[in-house]
């Protein structure tokens, strides 16, 4: 913190996790300062440093490859050849253009080749990508990729469905409208195989 308050801002992008805490607890304040709130108010009196810690440790900690977790593959022994779901998976993230939530559910189908992972690893690696500033559609594809570099497979198909509060809190205002990507990937690239998918996640 004294660093911070002697303005020697050196490199950023070599923060601990700790340093990062400290610099968005002083700059917040800074914020919550220009708005006028009073920070002696027990009310905000310990909110940018639960800002800070929230930000570094929960809501965006998918920005620290660290954070990344272990998708740890195994060989598909018992040669499963259909299609496997995992849906409605709970989605929580931030807009990247106001860091307002975005929150919805994604819908993640492959056909396995050689491997296999635990079904939870799935969740884990949407729930990890959504914790960062997004756009949807940036979300979407990263999923994908990651997918395909853990399951050594091109069959994959995800489908994000989600409320943005940049919409709805917002400009437009508009509270009833639903953001929708996808995208399909070798056999989902295949009508039928494609409408077997949506079907299976209505």
């Amino acid at each position: 913190m004294e660093k911070i308050l002697n303005g020697i801002d050196k490199d950023l992008n070599n923060l601990s996790e700790q340093e990062k805490v400290e610099y968005i607890q002083f700059y917040f304040s800074k914020i919550m300062q220009v708005l006028e709130l009073d920070l002696t108010d027990d009310t905000f009196e310990d909110t940018s440093r639960r800002v800070a810690e929230m930000y570094v440790n929960e809501i965006f900690s998918g920005l620290n490859d660290d954070n990344f977790p272990e998708m740890t593959a195994f060989d598909n022994s018992y040669k499963y050849s259909g299609m496997l779901i995992e849906k409605d998976i709970t989605l929580f993230s931030y807009c990247a253009h106001h860091f307002v939530p975005i929150i919805g559910k994604a819908h993640v189908a492959y056909y396995p080749s050689e491997k296999v992972v635990g079904l939870s690893k799935i969740n884990r690696l949407v729930q990890h990508f959504a914790r960062r500033p997004q756009v949807q559609e940036k979300l979407t594809m990263e999923i994908a990729d990651a997918l395909k570099d853990s399951l050594e497979t091109d069959d994959i198909a995800i489908l994000i469905e989600a409320d943005h509060l940049c919409v709805a809190s917002r400009g437009v205002k508009d509270t009833n409208s639903t953001t929708q990507t996808s995208y399909y990937s070798g056999k989902f690239e295949k009508a039928e195989i494609r409408k077997e998918f949506l079907t299976s996640i209505e």
